[in-house]
């Protein structure tokens, strides 16, 4: 009998894990332990008093002896949020496989896990379509004013004046659009675009030019791409060679007019000149699901400037997203657990260990 933890919330629920497992290891024996965390609706607090202030982990959901209560003797943890810290993982020592239904394993001290030689799986590319469909979304409804006419209708206005040549809105069939990152979200986002009738630019260093001339995009330079879009989309990775890849030096290449759109992470962008761009008209509209603050301030400058659309952080939120990360996960446990090779290891220098 193998002992399981489910560790879910309120968007990937504990079943999810059961049932997505149990199919994949109809045969085995297998013993869920169930630990239901809620999904946060304020920031992400420290975790954990190691001495480090958060036990290793970030974005995480949960408390320390919830996890240890629900986990006691399982072999295997499959968790969305849950913290597995430095102390977790010291003090569950018949532990040895974590797999994180997220594209990356930030609720793991992943160095402690390493050190203990359990392999900790994650889940990329488990919400790319209902990122890469949001992001369409939040195009469209900057390029179109779609909120704003929605806003203003609500409150007694009817926005006629959209329909004034230097007020109305743009079309995406026809339009250059610049995606800064050509990762699993942004080619999504470029076939979808390409549909539209858009020329899409493309500025990623890891994009093979052979897979970018196939795919249809064009691949240019940072610089080159922001002088020549009309709309810019931002899907790149947060790295520290990443963070405030656009700043306002080489926000002032953009057209006039132009559309930002962020749907990835809130540190690609530096916010600090953004409201100055929107009141001068070189941005035209903003477009914003992430934010360097989450949430942002109440005094936050942008709640006030002008043409700007903001979002809770949505862009992976279907269920379609929660079912696929349950699915991918269990799939990897029901590997581990068969003795095959994994598919997405955070810390593949485990994997020469041993297994339960």
């Amino acid at each position: 009998m193998t002992a399981v933890l489910v560790s879910g919330d309120d968007f990937i629920a504990p079943e999810l894990f059961a049932a997505a497992l149990s199919e994949s290891l109809p045969s085995a024996g297998l013993s869920f332990r169930t630990l239901r965390t809620r999904w946060p609706n304020e920031p992400f607090g420290p975790v954990g008093a190691d001495g480090q202030g958060n036990g290793g982990v970030k974005e995480a959901s949960g408390t320390e002896e919830q996890v240890l209560e629900a986990l006691g003797d399982a072999n295997v943890a499959l968790t969305q949020m849950a913290p597995f810290t430095s102390r977790v993982i010291r003090e569950s020592p018949h532990l040895k496989f974590i797999g994180v239904a997220r594209g990356g394993p930030v609720n793991v001290d992943l160095a402690a896990a390493t050190a203990a030689g359990i392999p900790v799986t994650f889940t990329p590319g488990r919400n790319a379509a209902a990122a890469a469909e949001f992001t369409i979304g939040l195009m469209l409804a900057a390029m179109r004013h779609l909120t704003f006419a929605d806003a203003a209708l609500k409150e007694g206005t009817w926005r006629g004046d959209y329909y004034a040549y230097e007020n109305a809105g743009l079309e995406l069939d026809g339009a250059t659009v610049g995606l800064v990152g050509y990762g699993a979200i942004g080619s999504i986002v470029a076939r979808v675009l390409r549909a539209f009738g858009a020329h899409v630019l493309v500025s990623d260093p890891y994009t093979d030019p052979a897979r970018a001339q196939a795919d249809g995009v064009e691949l240019t330079a940072l610089d080159d791409l922001l002088r020549r879009s009309s709309v810019v989309s931002l899907h790149a990775r947060v790295t520290p060679e990443t963070r405030h890849l656009l700043h306002a030096g080489n926000l002032a290449l953009l057209p006039e007019g132009a559309v930002l759109v962020n749907s990835a992470r809130g540190e690609l962008l530096d916010y600090a000149p953004l409201p100055g761009l929107l009141e001068s008209g070189r941005l035209g509209a903003l477009a914003l699901d992430v934010y360097d603050i989450e949430p942002p301030p109440a005094d936050w400058p942008l709640h006030k400037a002008p043409h700007v659309i903001t979002t809770p952080h949505l862009a992976g939120s279907t269920r379609q997203t929660a079912d696929r990360a349950a699915r991918i996960t269990a799939a990897e446990a029901a590997r581990f657990l068969r003795g095959e090779p994994l598919r997405h290891v955070a810390n593949p220098e485990v994997l020469t260990g041993s297994r339960p």
